[in-house]
């Protein structure tokens, strides 16, 4: 099994479970945020589509405009205006999709290849890179069901959702 396989097999797998924690966001969470400096339920899911498109053209096209804003100025300047939810969910679904094919129309030979930058104090192949979307958004995931959980929305235990995703035997 080829990497792009495997990674697209994880994602998928990944972003299923996304979609169910999304679908028990309410319009009413957008401005909620645990604390003064956490992100918001609205900051969390604009976040999680412009760093997954960003991160995702720095391994596949070597651009690395989002980083060169993201690492010297940090995430919230990378954010802008925040859409609405219903605009945040079409950008997530999108951008996951344009992940997704652009993975498995990528060459083998170049999730070898690095991509660097100096001034940026960045280098990682780009195997690292894409998994490191996938580890994001497991990480973006879990925070988001905590906030749902405060907020007083049951979300079900993972375990089970990838139970039910596992084939039987």
């Amino acid at each position: 099994m080829e990497f792009h396989d495997i990674f697209l097999k994880q994602k998928e797998a990944i972003h299923k479970r996304m979609v169910e924690i999304l679908s028990m966001v309410r319009p009413e969470y957008a401005d909620w945020r645990p604390e003064k400096d956490a992100l918001s339920v609205g900051e969390m899911l604009h976040h999680l589509w412009v760093s997954e498109e960003g991160v995702r053209r720095v391994a596949l096209e070597d651009d690395f405009a989002y980083y060169q804003t993201r690492i010297p100025k940090g995430l919230r300047a990378t954010l802008g205006p925040r859409p609405t939810l219903e605009a945040n969910l079409a950008n997530i679904a999108r951008v996951h999709d344009e992940t997704m094919s652009a993975v498995a129309n990528c060459r083998a030979e170049v999730f070898e290849e690095e991509r660097v930058r100096a001034e940026l104090g960045y280098r990682r192949k780009v195997w690292a890179i894409l998994l490191a979307i996938n580890e994001h958004e497991v990480h973006h995931r879990a925070q988001l069901s905590t906030y749902l959980r405060i907020l007083g929305t049951p979300v079900p235990d993972v375990a089970r959702s990838y139970q039910a995703m596992s084939p039987r035997t």
